[in-house]
């Protein structure tokens, strides 16, 4: 058994995609276990390759597994608390980022500034498992009957800083609305009544608000199956990536060089006000680097990403 940690949220899964697929090729005959939180099995069949998911949500208990496993990989963090769980499990072999306070004094050093695809790719190339940083495909699921072609505003973050200001979100809506897109709001049950606001702002339908309304696999459907997607920093924002489909990714405060789709893939854009230290912030609600990012240039971006889906047809790149 290989036992990968990843107890994290979905973009934390979907930039661990080539590390996992790395895995599945090196060891091609033993069973791939992912010790990550149980709400992720529909995801998790999109990556593929896994064989068995144990239900692991942060690092506050035993990884429920029943054997020692032969090898464990620690593509969570930096240790030594998961370090630490992973070897509580016996394994024969721990390949981690080197931490002295866990005891591993094996693998590469952390590095703060590193792209988080990048990082679990460098992490097993350590090991010598050859790891594509480009291999960030998902399966795409059927609709289901969910709308297809529809274009998709998620104005929620779990970290409100993260957040381009609500009424930024329903003037986008409007403007997106004149300009022919059947605009609908995702998120979760906890952002519904921010979707609604941006809803009745916008002038829209209480029936275009999903969030709150649609699991994990219906959103992921819904992502693989749209127009356009556009986002904060968030798990939608991976799956639009993953999935191919057209999207402007808002960023702030965390850089887009760390988070941030590929830069060599233009159906994603990327707004990114720069760093600073804004001194006058309070620190509550949208971040300064948020705020700065007018209508206009996210309406711009949408355009460059629907011209490039048009020259380049219905194939995702």
């Amino acid at each position: 058994m290989i036992l990968v940690l990843r107890a994290l949220g979905v973009g934390d899964l979907v930039t661990a995609v080539p590390a996992l697929r790395a895995l599945r090729a090196g060891y091609p005959s033993r069973e791939l276990v992912l010790a990550a939180p149980a709400w992720l099995a529909p995801l998790v069949e999109l990556v593929g390759g896994v064989d068995r998911l144990v239900d692991t949500a942060g690092l506050g208990r035993p990884v429920p597994v029943a054997s020692a496993p032969r090898v464990a990989v620690n593509l969570h963090g930096r240790g030594p608390q998961s370090h630490r769980l992973l070897a509580a499990t016996r394994p024969g072999r721990l390949l981690a980022f080197a931490n002295a306070d866990a005891g591993h004094a094996d693998g590469p050093p952390w590095a703060t500034d590193e792209h988080e695809v990048d990082r679990w790719c460098r992490l097993l190339s350590w090991y010598d498992i050859p790891a594509d940083r480009a291999d960030l495909g998902l399966r795409r699921p059927e609709a289901a009957g969910l709308p297809r072609g529809v274009t998709l505003l998620h104005p929620g973050s779990k970290i409100p800083a993260k957040r381009w200001p609500a009424d930024r979100f329903a003037a986008l809506a409007r403007a997106l609305t004149d300009l022919g897109h059947r605009v609908l709001l995702t998120g979760s049950a906890d952002e519904r009544a921010l979707a609604t606001r941006v809803a009745d702002a916008a002038g829209l339908p209480s029936d275009a608000v999903l969030a709150g309304r649609t699991d994990l696999g219906a959103l992921a459907a819904l992502v693989a199956n749209a127009r356009l997607v556009v986002s904060g920093d968030t798990g939608v924002a991976h799956l639009a990536t993953g999935f191919g489909t057209a999207s402007v990714v808002l960023f702030g405060p965390v850089p887009p060089a760390l988070w941030g789709p590929p830069t060599d893939r233009p159906r994603h854009r990327v707004l990114w006000a720069g760093e600073s230290d804004w001194p006058g912030w309070d620190g509550v609600g949208s971040h300064p680097t948020m705020a700065a990012l007018p209508l206009d240039e996210v309406l711009a971006a949408v355009a460059e990403v629907e011209r490039v889906v048009r020259v380049s047809g219905a194939v995702a790149a």
